[in-house]
């Protein structure tokens, strides 16, 4: 059984699933669904409320097509948290197509005084990958190994 949890103020939702973790994002249309599914990575992790948006990296990535660069996508975010001690808050997709991804995402170094984390992501997974999108909306489901 799948359980889950919707913010309502936000693009997704949070999908429990045993020994796993799911997110579906969803926006106007897939560069927003992209954006979203960061953002509820993110907040899987840590308190997003507590992370200014003080420095930015640039993130570019190729792939054969949208499931594997949603994997990249978050992977790649996943490691400046994990390998970088980045931790993410904006993130603007500057161009997105099925083979390439540019972006720029806003954040700050980790301090454990002020980030409260919550759970540890291992790693993005093609468990259930869905990328899709039609003429009123974007819409990307992945599975987060915990």
């Amino acid at each position: 059984m799948i359980d889950y949890f919707i913010d309502m103020k936000r693009g997704y939702v949070i999908l429990d699933h045993p020994a796993d973790m799911g997110i579906e994002a969803y926006g106007k249309n897939l560069k927003e669904a992209f954006e979203e599914a960061a953002i509820a990575l993110n907040s899987i992790i840590l308190d997003l409320t507590t992370v200014e948006p003080i420095q930015h990296r640039k993130i570019e990535i190729k792939a054969s097509d949208y499931e594997h660069l949603l994997v990249k996508w978050l992977s790649e975010i996943l490691y400046l948290y994990d390998g970088d001690n980045f931790v993410c808050c904006e993130f603007d997709i500057e161009d997105l197509n099925p083979n390439f991804l540019k972006a720029e995402v806003k954040g700050e170094i980790f301090n454990n005084q002020k980030h409260q984390t919550k759970l540890d992501v291992k790693a993005v997974t093609y468990h259930q990958i869905l990328v899709c999108e039609n003429s009123e909306r974007g819409l990307v489901r992945v599975f987060l190994d915990i």
